[in-house]
């Protein structure tokens, strides 16, 4: 199992890769990620909805109500150009991160 500590910076990166296909929801959303991670990451729903909320916030994703479900509309959510952007930058950051720290992480 993956800590919070860790992954917490790449919580966006996450939810960005989740919804890049097409738009979905809160909870097909953590769906999408605990099947990616194979179990080993869980994200907490306060965790997903304020990372989307941000986001939203932020301009890197657009939300949108959907099918109703028990009674009330859905909210969706898809990636803007900007959120487009914003993954890549990050993809990009990941993968230097894993280079640099990788130097410090001892194989025996």
């Amino acid at each position: 199992m993956i800590g919070g500590d860790l992954i917490r910076g790449t919580i966006d990166l996450l939810v960005l890769d989740s919804l890049l296909d097409a738009p979905s929801y809160g909870y097909a959303v953590s769906k999408r990620i605990d099947e990616r991670t194979e179990g080993r990451y869980e994200i907490k729903e306060t965790t997903l909805y304020s990372a989307m909320r941000r986001l939203e916030q932020s301009g890197l994703l657009e939300s949108f109500k959907g099918d109703e479900t028990q009674g009330r509309p859905r909210t969706y959510y898809r990636v803007t150009e900007a959120g487009a952007r914003h993954y890549r930058d990050k993809c990009d950051e990941w993968r230097t991160a894993v280079e640099v720290v990788g130097r410090f992480v001892r194989e025996d």
